[in-house]
């Protein structure tokens, strides 16, 4: 009978022990590895939202929360930039389409079924990369063209249920709970390939038709446009006879809450000696903010990585914990255990023996323990990136690191080992004539 025979059969005959056992250990390495894991794929993700551009205009109160509404779309923006303040922008910094140079204006503020909507000009296709170096690629259809016109985020379509040809009603505001637009119908011209970016949960449309549905609103409030409020008069209405159209907007219509910015560049250069200059030309422009998407996006880790070391820290003390567990379980395993250890001695086991069967019964208890972690933390970190794009639309795509993944397991499997040196001692201690007397 070899070692490891005698190892699976103890581990057998305690299968309730081992079992609670093996989860307690497994939920200590899910957790250090979900951590872990979200961590890396979290400074990813926010890498790859920010795409191509240098810096992010808007009027919100802060550069960090302007660069999660208007890039991650976590919340609506409050404040708007008047269109005028973005055509002096777009005048002053004209820039050909060789210069690599762009200005793209967007609102959000409206959304589809929980989804944001951000309406933007064609140039956002053709000149802003969400991920810098690969441009936008169609999965099927167009991209917009005209008013009414909708692009869709991979996620965005997948949860959705949109494609090609599909007919939806916007609804004002940034959740469900606003009222929907059944005046303008949108029709799905185009569904885009996954960026692995926030913008992958979004839809996207032209400002013209952005502009006529809050300008609808306004004339309704006004009394000069008969509000509907039936849905069979909802259904009379589309957007080629809405009421409202694009000779009704007033300069006050026309407001964007965003501008994704970019210097010219040399071919083949990432930045541009004139973005320190625009920078700061901006910030002196009265009731803007300016905000570097790179630079907050590193303050922003600089913040999170506090709570990484707190929240890892507490899941090495969960797993020195499960390391604890497996030297009780052992431990008060021993006394059952005394008579079959003399038994083994009498048939020529050694103390050392002895000693090193209880030690490796540890560590397989530690490495099972960790072999169920690991398939542990890839449910949990799927369903953490779940919960964080439907929360604050950040796009996660959380992948175990071979490295640190095998420092886990390894770790656990030491840990193990160590916690089992106390049990293994009592073993080798085991008295072969007093526990090979007669039961009483």
């Amino acid at each position: 009978m070899t070692d490891f025979t005698i190892i699976f059969r103890s581990l057998a005959a305690r299968l309730f022990s081992t079992a609670t056992t093996v989860i307690t250990v497994a939920v200590a390495v899910a957790l250090m590895l979900v951590l872990l894991s979200m961590r890396d794929a979290g400074r990813k993700a926010f890498e790859r939202g920010s795409g191509n551009m240098h810096m992010l205009v808007s009027a919100e109160p802060g550069s960090m929360v302007s660069v999660l509404n208007s890039v991650f779309y976590a919340d609506a923006p409050d404040r708007s930039i008047p269109w005028a303040t973005y055509e002096k922008i777009a005048e002053h910094w004209a820039l050909d389409p060789e210069s690599g140079g762009f200005a793209i204006p967007l609102q959000i503020g409206d959304n589809y079924r929980g989804l944001p909507i951000v309406a933007t000009t064609p140039e956002f296709f053709t000149r802003f990369e969400p991920v810098a170096g690969h441009p936008w690629r169609l999965r099927e259809g167009r991209f917009f063209e005209r008013p009414w016109e909708v692009v869709v985020g991979a996620v965005a379509a997948r949860q959705a249920g949109l494609r090609v040809g599909s007919h939806i009603h916007l609804t004002h505001g940034a959740d469900e709970r606003g009222h929907e637009h059944h005046e303008f119908g949108y029709d799905v011209v185009g569904i885009l390939e996954p960026t692995g970016s926030s913008h992958d949960r979004a839809l996207f449309t032209d400002l013209i038709s952005a502009w006529i549905l809050h300008a609808h609103d306004r004339r309704e409030r006004e009394g000069l446009v008969e509000a509907a409020h039936h849905h069979g008069e909802h259904e009379a209405h589309s957007h080629d006879n809405p009421g409202t159209t694009e000779a009704d907007l007033l300069p006050s219509d026309r407001k964007i809450t965003g501008i994704y910015l970019r210097a010219a560049t040399r071919p083949g250069a990432a930045g541009s000696a004139a973005i320190g200059p625009l920078f700061a030309e901006l910030r002196a422009q009265s009731g803007l903010t300016v905000a570097d998407p790179v630079a907050e996006i590193g303050n922003l880790f600089a913040i999170v990585s506090n709570i990484d070391q707190i929240l890892i820290g507490m899941a090495a003390v969960v797993l020195v914990s499960s390391g604890i567990a497996i030297m009780l379980a052992l431990y008060n395993s021993m006394e059952q255990r005394r008579r079959q250890i003399a038994v083994f001695r009498v048939l020529g086991c050694s103390r050392g023996r002895i000693f090193n069967l209880v030690l490796t019964e540890s560590a397989i208890i530690g490495l099972l323990g960790a072999a169920v972690g690991v398939l542990l933390s890839v449910a949990g970190s799927w369903a953490v990136a779940a919960a964080l794009r439907q929360r604050v639309g950040l796009v996660i795509e959380p992948r175990l690191g071979l490295d640190w993944t095998l420092y886990v397991v390894a770790g656990t499997v030491v840990l193990a080992a160590v916690a089992g040196i106390v049990p293994a001692v009592m073993a080798y201690r085991t008295s072969v004539a007093n526990n090979l007397r007669p039961l009483g």
